[in-house]
This record gives structure tokens, sequence and C-alpha cells, in this order.
């Protein structure tokens, strides 16, 4: 990691212009109000978020946990149940959490459609419509879950997503509903007054008036959206931080992360690397000690080194090219892996302090 780190040490000048190994850079920037963190599943996301909404609670008047991912990790992070609406975090009066899946979300959107008693049929076809058209089910319940957290007055909400892929497609949601409720436009602009027929045989009534309020509905969504999608890609207001482990899979996925959400136009500036083993030793350091005083130690002993010392240097290795592809431009934060789980708010909030002031790999 010293070597590494020692290509950016050239000189003063250069040492200035380098991004800081910490996250305080999201902390600073007050005007955030939407912080993803991602990445491979089982790097350490839900234990980031957490340490990041503590952090963020020090200067922001209210602060939202969320879980996107249907395996939710909050409650067993902070010790304590937490449910679908905001529950305090027990030691923190700024700070709360939730847990939410899109898929119930989406149950009960298309319940409520259901049970609406209205004659025009309108509710009906919204029905038939958020069923057949490809990916709309889900990009509809997460407009809704971003319909019901904007209503909550957080000043930022941090949400701990799901595995990569998952995420991505949760990123992608605003663009394919706006494509979606296009084409649905267009039908509306070629084929006239058809829709409001097809909804009339659902439920009866005008098929005028009908034909109006279902696109008085669509076109609401659709401004949900357009405002989801235009506040997504505003570095002011969003930002992406990834988190992975110096591992091959970790990193390349890392990298793939990365490069879909410059796709999609969403900043993304910080890079957490966790379970990292001593990271401030060097692997070639430990080797020499190893080779010194190795012969000294019981066989036990011996194999444990050899273990703990392959595994440093492959870390060292995955480190190295975490920094050559990132360290000009991105924060790249390097969390040790420690003796024990962080697990409740006292070890988070230990844990937390790392995020903003790491250990120093200089000593």
């Amino acid at each position: 990691i010293l070597n590494c780190l020692s290509q950016y040490k050239m000189s003063d000048d250069l040492d200035l212009d380098l991004p800081e190994p910490s996250l305080k850079n999201i902390i600073d920037q007050t005007s955030l109000q939407w912080v993803f963190v991602g990445g491979k599943g089982g790097v350490g996301k839900t234990t980031t978020s957490c340490c990041l909404g503590i952090q963020l609670a020090k200067t922001r008047k209210k602060v939202l946990l969320v879980s996107t991912d249907p395996a939710h990790n909050l409650s067993d992070a902070f010790c304590q149940k937490i449910g679908r609406e905001p529950t305090p975090i027990t030691g923190f009066d700024n700070l709360s959490a939730m847990e939410i899946d899109a898929n119930d979300d989406m149950e009960e959107m298309q319940r409520e459609l259901e049970e609406t008693t209205d004659d025009s049929g309108i509710s009906t076809l919204m029905a038939e419509l958020t069923s057949s058209i490809p990916g709309i089910d889900e990009a509809m319940s997460f407009s809704e879950l971003m319909k019901q957290v904007q209503q909550l007055d957080f000043d930022v909400v941090v949400f701990d997503t799901a595995p990569t892929g998952h995420t991505l497609r949760l990123l992608s949601f605003p663009t394919i509903l706006e494509k979606a409720l296009g084409k649905v436009m267009d039908l509306k602009d070629r084929f006239g007054g058809v829709i409001g027929q097809a909804s009339a045989m659902f439920g009866g009534g005008n098929p005028g008036e009908i034909q109006d309020q279902l696109m008085g509905r669509l076109e609401e969504t659709r401004e949900i959206i357009n405002k989801v999608n235009d506040a997504f890609q505003d570095p002011a207001l969003t930002t992406f931080c990834c988190v992975c482990i110096p591992e091959f899979l970790s990193i390349y996925e890392t990298e793939r992360l990365v490069q879909e959400l410059s796709k999609f136009g969403i900043d993304s500036h910080n890079i957490v690397v966790n379970q990292v083993l001593f990271p401030e030793k060097d692997a070639e350091e430990l080797a020499e000690w190893y080779a010194e005083h190795g012969s000294a130690l019981p066989k036990e002993a011996r194999e444990i080194c050899g273990k703990m010392l392959a595994r440093k240097k492959m870390q060292d290795k995955y480190i190295g090219q975490c920094f050559d592809l990132y360290g000009d431009d991105f924060h790249v934060v390097l969390m040790p892996l420690l003796d024990h789980e962080v697990r409740g708010v006292p070890k988070l909030k230990e844990f937390s302090e790392l995020l903003v002031d790491p250990v120093d790999l200089e000593e």
C-alpha cells in the first residue's frame, strides 16, 4: 500500500491536488440531499451506511437511513427493531432509519388501485397498465418510495442499497418509467379516444373524461419521476459512495458500477475499501519481519502468519490497482479489518470516526 501511495507523493504540489482519503467531503457538502451507498454483496454496505449516517447526524438537523435491500440489516447493525416507518435510533435525537421492500410497496399500490371505488374504470386500467409494461411495476413502486421519502422532510437521506445489479436497476427506474409513460402519451396522441373507450370497457363512464383522468394521473407520475431524475443527476444534491473489499471480484464490480453510474449521469467520487488487513503496514515490511523471526515461532503460528501474509500481499495488490484506477479523482478510504463485529451504536460511532479521520498510512 505504501509503495502504491508513494507514486502519488512525488511532490508537495501534487499531494495538494489529490483527493483526501476520507468521506469528509460528503459531510461538508451541506447541499447533499440523497446519498447512495452500494457495491457487491457482503462488502460492508450497511456498516458504511450506518457510519455515514452517524457522521452526517453531527452536522445535519434530521438524517434518515433507508434500506432498499430486501435482506434488511439496519435492525441488526443498530441492535433495535426498525420497520417500514422512520424509527428513531437510540442515542440520537436527529437520526432515524426505515426498512422498505419495493415489492411490498408495489403489491400495496396495486391493491389500492383495485380497491378504489370509482365507476370510471380508471383504477382498473391503471392496475392493468402497471403490470403490462416490463419494469414499470418496480419503477412505479420506486416513484412511490421517493414521494414518501420526500414528504418526510429530512435534510439528507442515506440509502443502504441492495447488491450492485439490483441497485443499478433501481437507479435506472426514473429513465425506464419516463420512457414508458412517454410511449403511452404517444399512443394517446395517435389513437385519440381509443384509450378512453378501452378504459370505459373496464368500468363504464364517459370515454373522453376517462382518457383525461388517465392522462392526468400518468402525467402526475411522470412529473414526480422527472423531478427525481433531475435530482439524481445533480451532483449538488446526489452522490453515490461505492463500497468494496480488496479482492478481484469486488474491485471489478466497483469498476463496472462506476462506469454505469457515469452513464446514468450520477455523481460518484468516493470509494470505501473495507476489511483491510493492517492498512498502515506494508506487506513487504511484514514479510521482512517474518523472514527474520519466523523460524523461532511454533509450527501453528508459522502457518497462521503465512496465511495472513499471503492475504496481505493479495490485498495490497488490489488496493494498488484501486489507487491506480481512482487515486487521482476519487476519495479512496481504507477501513481496517477489526477483531470484532461492528454492531450497536457505541461500536458504530467508534468505527464511523475512521471514515472522516482514517488510519494514517504514513506513520
